[in-house]
């Protein structure tokens, strides 16, 4: 269903094959992807020739959303306000400084934006430094092109974006578009190595012969050292510029939940307004042959004259929805969503019986840890330690000087759920019993319950501790 769905969409030739399948990808994540259909659900005859429209050329009247939910769901997981995870650094001054930085610019934020938009395969964040000031944005892939080190493959050498754009538009943002070229199609390029952010003037695309030339204008150097992206592949088993789709293997199934929920609704639609039937029609119409068919339209038929209503059996419409359940549990199954339902929870549960309940929901979730956690944010932690051994930082207002590029930066996740006081009591029990019996230290136990008790920097907490007790 899904590939007769996008084969009515027309792929742009002079675009890479990528480009297409991030564009379709996107539609889902968006609920667009039937806005290319020409007709209404409710529309099933063409105006001029009366021929019937197939249920495929349609645009359901019901959108489940499935997909997106599934993904807001596993990326609340990640980066929510109480599942961002805390910095871990041997180094007092860089951890401050990193710390107040990701409250600063909302870095949180930009994360959940970056594995939403990133659930279809792939997404870059940029760095930027501006007056001092650090600052990230979110960009789509899908005219980006990355180009990695041939003798390091995980490291960016440079990132081409290109895509096309009206000439009207270009003269909208000041470039000098002749007024006859006004609805010709340009390409628009520009380019990210490790020493300046380079823009070249747009050229017509029927020009075979262009030779780009740079927009010294537009063009500008940072002389970072690094090209001031990061590129996140979203799940592995991908290639080498994207990675694997969170929802894609449940695309087709929701599609059929789609035009189910819509053929229902339309069923319903026609059982509260059921079609009369009538035989010898022109005896009962009035002068103008219009029948009137209403409740307070009372039909006087002779003893030849015979109507009907015509309706449909409301257990096809039982049958439609149980179905759809059905095919609900095998979407979410199939790509490792939420399956628990609210109405058999009856009392509250601990935090370990919740994880049971959505374990694989959490699988999933665990899995993009490692792309856009312990890959992208750690690497743009890294970006920023970079940028401050060349520009002078400002952070919440203060100056922040050169930060340790030698120190050793890590994450520390916070539990799926948040433990109840019984699994508090428990841990605090286990805890302390490991550590009276010297099966652990205080400080592990320290960073152990750190999430738990908001436990900000546990080297100063054991300094207080230490001096309570002396």
């Amino acid at each position: 269903m899904f590939q007769s769905l996008i084969a009515k969409l027309s792929p742009d030739k002079d675009y890479p094959e990528r480009q297409f399948r991030i564009d379709v990808l996107t539609r889902v994540l968006r609920g667009t992807i039937y806005q290319h259909l020409p007709y209404d659900f409710h529309t099933e005859q063409k105006e001029v020739t009366r021929e019937p429209i197939p249920i495929r050329e349609r645009r359901p009247s019901v959108r489940s959303g499935l997909c997106k939910t599934v993904v807001d769901h596993s990326v609340s997981l990640l980066f929510a306000e109480g599942q961002f995870p805390a910095l871990d650094c041997d180094d007092t001054p860089t951890r401050e400084a990193l710390t107040a930085l990701i409250k600063e610019t909302h870095l949180n934020e930009v994360m959940i934006e970056a594995a939403t938009l990133g659930s279809v395969g792939s997404v870059a964040i940029w760095l930027r430094v501006l007056k001092g000031r650090i600052f990230f944005s979110v960009l789509n892939t899908q005219f980006l092109t990355p180009i990695w080190c041939e003798d390091a493959p995980n490291k960016l050498n440079r990132v081409i974006e290109q895509y096309k754009v009206k000439g009207r538009a270009l003269k909208a943002q000041g470039y000098a578009i002749e007024e006859v070229d006004d609805a010709t199609d340009y390409w628009f390029c520009r380019e990210w190595d490790d020493q300046q952010e380079t823009w070249y003037l747009p050229w017509r695309c029927d020009d075979k012969k262009a030779n780009p030339q740079i927009d010294k204008a537009r063009t500008q150097a940072h002389h970072l050292g690094f090209t001031p992206l990061v590129w996140v592949k979203n799940l592995p088993g991908g290639d080498q510029i994207d990675g694997v789709c969170t929802f894609e293997p449940a695309i087709d199934t929701v599609i059929e939940i789609d035009y189910q929920l819509s053929q229902a609704g339309r069923g319903l639609k026609y059982s509260s307004d059921p079609l009369l039937v009538i035989k010898e029609p022109d005896r009962y119409t009035n002068q103008e042959g219009t029948l009137f068919k209403s409740a307070a339209n009372a039909l006087l038929l002779d003893a030849q004259g015979d109507a009907r209503l015509l309706e449909i059996n409301g257990k096809a419409a039982e049958a439609v929805i149980g179905y759809v359940r059905f095919l609900r549990e095998l979407a979410l199954e199939s790509i490792h969503g939420n399956r628990a339902s609210a109405d058999r929870i009856h009392a509250a549960q601990s935090g370990r019986a919740m994880e049971l309940m959505n374990q694989p929901l959490i699988w999933l979730a665990d899995k993009l840890r490692i792309s856009y956690g312990e890959g992208a944010l750690l690497s743009l932690l890294r970006m920023v330690v970079q940028a401050s051994q060349i520009y002078p930082l400002t952070v919440a207002g203060e100056k922040v000087g050169k930060l340790n590029k030698k120190t050793k930066l890590s994450l520390r996740w916070p539990r799926w759920y948040a433990p109840t006081a019984d699994d508090r009591q428990k841990d605090a029990h286990t805890l302390q019993s490991l550590t009276a019996n010297g099966l652990l230290s205080r400080e592990t136990a320290l960073h152990i319950l750190a999430d738990t008790w908001d436990i900000g920097d546990v080297a100063a907490e054991r300094q207080r501790i230490d001096t309570e007790m002396n």
